[in-house]
């Protein structure tokens, strides 16, 4: 059974920029209706005000805030009857430098966002995500969860836990009828690198075979409406990926080179 957008109840975080808002206008222009999170509420008012056949609710706060959590899912469950359709874990942060010159809350503070507020906010939304129409929970991961790399340690460990996790959920939900899809975009050209923490000026994302965000929008749409388990994004990634499941030492002889 393919997931619909048309009628859906949906949540997406970080839906402010490059993924998480493409991911909101394609949908709510397929006729779904988008409970959208994020801190900026000047861009939540531009998605809100946006003509479509769909609806647009925003939600202003952090997703690592217990409160914003819950009203989350009060928003969502008061669309539809306390149906959810669609929950989309987006918001992610990063940091680019040596892990032995970073401070512990460097750590922290990317694990609380890329791992411990999207998995508490499944938590919560699981119930309503048993009442719906072939529901997905989809987690925006990186080719960094399969593969990681120097300078983004806190990054690559998040990532791989939030790998881990939906392997563990994919096959605790699938009694319930709920799928999980990970989608793992290599570099994305968004503002992403404009908000690391803890990151020297001078610091940049050494990659290549970058996506603009709406590409890795739509093939996450695709992805989901199929109801796929895993979908590496990019010729790049899938090399880094696929290559370093082929000879891991040779892998880390090229990373190693920087």
């Amino acid at each position: 059974m393919r997931w619909k957008a048309n009628g859906a109840v949906t949540v997406v975080t970080g839906a402010s920029s490059g993924i998480g808002r493409c991911l909101c206008e394609l949908l709510i222009d397929r006729g779904a209706t988008v409970v959208g999170v994020a801190r900026r509420a000047d861009r939540l008012t531009e998605l809100e005000s946006r003509e479509s056949i769909g609806h647009f609710i925003p939600v202003t706060g952090d997703i690592t805030d217990q409160v914003v959590r819950n009203q989350i899912v009060e928003v969502a469950n008061g669309v539809n009857e306390s149906r959810v359709d669609l929950l989309v874990n987006n918001a992610g942060i990063g940091a680019i430098g040596p892990f032995a010159n970073a401070s512990p809350d460097r750590l922290r503070r990317v694990m609380e966002v890329n791992f411990f507020a999207p998995a508490e906010l499944t938590r919560v939304m699981i119930p309503s995500l048993r009442l719906g129409r072939a529901a997905v929970i989809c987690n925006i991961s990186s080719v960094l969860g399969h593969r990681a790399v120097p300078d983004k340690s806190e990054y690559c460990a998040s990532k791989f836990a939030l790998h881990g996790w939906s392997d563990s959920l994919r096959a605790e939900l699938a009694g319930d009828g709920i799928q999980v899809t990970l989608v793992s975009p290599s570099t994305t050209r968004s503002e992403f690198f404009e908000k690391l923490i803890e990151t020297d000026a001078g610091n940049d994302s050494k990659s290549i075979g970058s996506w603009p965000p709406i590409r890795v929008a739509r093939t996450t749409l695709a992805s989901i409406e199929a109801r796929r388990s895993e979908v590496i994004c990019s010729l790049a990634g899938k090399a880094l990926v696929y290559g370093d499941r082929v000879s891991p030492p040779i892998m880390n002889a090229i990373l190693s080179r920087r």
